[in-house]
């Protein structure tokens, strides 16, 4: 039973979920009106989070890699450099584009989560479904204040789900949880009042 509510929460709050909830929080604050608001969130879905979806069911379904959410460090490097090089380029179009800034900021806080996790995963492994949640109670607090702190509840549970399904050790999910948030408070606090 343990086991099956700690699946529950890793695949309720994955990070390809974590990820359009971020987009569209970051999108609705910094964008002047919600048409523009969906605009810029649904091109910033198709600028991230679609292509490495796709290119990860691509190849779990050629037998490149093991699940969606792979627990073998190779397998890990090789997704956290494509999702890198995504958020480079998505981050690039949306600068021409002329994005919200807090959006850009957002994709320089994608590129350089993938850069850190990349380089972490050459010798260890840390919790990307900890550091993803952790990234978004974040981003809630620094856009609607301490209050938002309530919803940080979700991250030592998300921690919790990962060591109780056996994917992390408790030092890999509170590693991936400090990382999140710290990348988030970096990349997206200097533009908070813009």
């Amino acid at each position: 039973m343990k086991k099956r509510i700690a699946d529950l929460v890793s695949n309720t709050l994955n990070p390809f979920f974590m990820s359009l909830g971020i987009i569209g929080l970051v999108s609705f604050a910094s964008a002047p009106g919600t048409v523009s608001a969906l605009k810029w969130a649904l091109l910033a879905v198709a600028l991230s989070v679609l292509p490495v979806f796709l290119a990860i069911i691509y190849l779990v379904r050629k037998g490149k890699i093991d699940t969606i959410y792979t627990d073998a460090r190779r397998q890990r490097t090789g997704i956290y450099l494509l999702a890198g090089l995504i958020a480079a380029a998505g981050g690039i179009i949306l600068i021409y584009l002329g994005a919200p800034l807090m959006l850009r900021a957002a994709f320089l806080a994608g590129f350089s989560g993938a850069v850190i996790f990349t380089g972490i995963t050459w010798w260890w492994k840390v919790s990307l479904h900890t550091a993803m949640v952790a990234a978004a109670v974040t981003i809630l607090v620094i856009l609607h204040g301490w209050l938002a702190v309530i919803a940080a509840v979700i991250v030592p549970l998300m921690a919790w789900a990962r060591v109780a399904s056996d994917h992390h050790s408790p030092a890999q999910t509170v590693t991936g949880a400090i990382l999140g948030a710290l990348v988030v408070i970096l990349a997206l606090y200097p533009f908070v009042s813009v």
